[in-house]
């Protein structure tokens, strides 16, 4: 069911992608900017408005003019950070690097943090926070001794369980869970070496990290998770309770700016 807020409902920004002129269906000769329904879904059954930003290369500066209009980003999956941004040479199987969507969401995950703007970071969103931070992350685990399954852009989602840390923001969102049996996994790289100010909130059996927060009390409420919650987000509560719990801090955001 869908929630409802007769008035003052919070804006939720949410990274898009660019797709080339023929990339979407009779649209023959014009570039598209898109977005996943299923994030915009999980955004609106939390009772949210999505304001949807088409990458570009954007500076920090840029990015906190665009955020002050906001109450809360959403970065989506997505394709590899380039590995140059920490510091690494690039691993065959990286593929999807993009120098606008690399500017544009390190930009805003800068930007939100100075705004202390709540954030949701999903997938390669949490690999991007990372980044940020000064992290820097495993180019290919696919098939890597110590590693599970965790789907792959090659060969499809894997479906796996997160072990949560107690008393973290994400447990609280999840409502208290200790473990989420059914996380729809769909990537190849996780997170390294940890950016600075970020703590580890859940990990899957074989030792991945699967979620981080902030440990700065005084920052914005920013999760950072490794699967795609808003892919089961429609038939799982568990799942849901991240945009909501987002919505809430954006809401309560707005209400006392």
């Amino acid at each position: 069911m869908w929630k409802t807020l007769p008035v003052g409902r919070p804006f939720i920004a949410v990274s898009a992608r660019s797709r080339a002129a023929g990339q979407v269906s009779n649209w023959p000769q014009t570039r598209a900017t898109v977005a996943q329904q299923t994030y915009l879904e999980g955004i609106w059954r939390s009772g949210a408005n999505e304001a949807i930003l088409s990458p570009r290369l954007m500076n920090t500066d840029e990015a906190r003019d665009v955020l002050s209009r906001v109450d809360g980003l959403v970065l989506v999956g997505g394709g590899d950070v380039d590995p140059a941004l920490y510091g690494q040479a690039q691993d065959d199987q990286v593929y999807g690097v993009e120098e606008a969507n690399d500017s544009h969401e390190l930009a805003l995950v800068r930007a939100a943090l100075e705004l202390k703007l709540p954030m949701l970071a999903i997938c390669r969103g949490m690999q991007v926070l990372n980044v940020a931070l000064g992290g820097t992350l495993h180019q290919h685990i696919t098939g890597k001794p110590g590693f599970g399954a965790h789907g792959d852009p090659r060969e499809g989602h894997a479906s796996h369980s997160v072990n949560v840390e107690p008393a973290t923001l994400l447990a609280k969102a999840i409502g208290g869970a200790q473990t989420i049996d059914d996380c729809w996994s769909f990537h190849h790289q996780t997170i390294d070496r940890l950016g600075t100010g970020l703590v580890i909130t859940a990990t899957s059996d074989d030792g991945a990290v699967e979620a981080v927060e902030l440990t700065d009390l005084a920052s914005a409420w920013t999760v950072a998770v490794q699967w795609h919650p808003e892919r089961t987000a429609d038939v799982d509560p568990v799942q849901q309770g991240l945009f909501d719990e987002l919505s809430r801090q954006a809401t309560q955001r707005m209400t006392y700016n």
